[in-house]
């Protein structure tokens, strides 16, 4: 296994965020979660990256507990995620925010590729160039990162992540403020990552038809509870994912998933 959250407990005063969740994850799944506002995604985002430190419950990376410990740490187990707004370096170029992310990760270049921790690294993730034309803005390499666009701004973010070369890579709406089309390009490119780059893969997002279409299981939480967890298919037939979150947007539009 590559990640268990267990029993995984978030308060804020009197206010339970993520109220006892466990999640599994293998190596190599395509997982999403999804949930109304308001319903605790981020917040376990957070504290399974390390960046919230769970008021309760259990965190293991490849059977590592990591409970408490800060985000650089999960990085170093090979944890990499991106935010609901993108942190990008706005005044550094597209490239150097990718090189910063090589840098983050301990990597430096190398005279020989095939020696030493790179022999196990991608072609893709090699170095700042690769990650660029692997996320489509190698044509804004010299551009500040600031004056591009608010989708591309997302995909650098990604490129940053990836520049640490992780084994689970977890995305925060990635596709929010993006339209139709750059939503449905978006989705493929996540599901590219996860399969030429042998990821595990979480995402969290709204638009929720597009994610049921691409991932492979569903994680549903409602006020801060895990509700389901199952294939697309089986979470939008759940009577209680109905009830909390799908009724209105899909079931009658008649597009509950085949």
């Amino acid at each position: 296994m590559l990640l268990e959250a267990r029993d995984v407990t978030v308060r804020f005063g009197g206010l339970v965020a993520v109220d006892n969740v466990s999640a599994s994850l293998r190596a190599g799944e395509l997982v999403g979660i999804i949930g109304p506002n308001g319903a605790g995604k981020t917040t376990f985002f957070n504290a399974v990256s390390g960046v919230l430190q769970p008021t309760s419950g259990q965190l293991l990376l490849e059977g590592d507990d990591l409970t408490g410990r800060g985000p650089h740490q999960f990085a170093k187990h090979g944890l990499a995620r991106t935010f609901q707004t993108p942190r990008v370096f706005a005044d550094m170029t597209v490239l150097a925010n990718i090189e910063f992310g090589l840098k983050f990760a301990g990597r430096r270049p190398r005279k020989y590729w095939l020696w030493g921790e790179e022999a196990s690294v991608p072609w893709a993730l090699r170095d700042a160039q690769r990650i660029l034309e692997l996320i489509g803005l190698q044509a804004q390499a010299a551009l500040p990162a600031g004056s591009i666009t608010p989708s591309q701004q997302r995909l650098l973010e990604i490129g940053m992540a990836l520049a640490t070369r992780p084994r689970l890579l977890l995305l925060d709406e990635v596709a929010a403020g993006l339209t139709e089309a750059e939503i449905e390009n978006m989705a493929a490119l996540v599901k590219r990552l996860r399969d030429e780059l042998n990821l595990t893969v979480v995402w969290i997002e709204h638009a929720v038809r597009t994610l049921l279409k691409h991932v492979e299981r569903v994680i549903v939480l409602h006020q801060g509870r895990k509700i389901a967890d199952g294939t697309p298919a089986e979470v939008t037939r759940n009577p209680e994912v109905i009830e909390a979150y799908l009724g209105d947007e899909m079931v009658e539009e008649g597009e509950v998933i085949a």
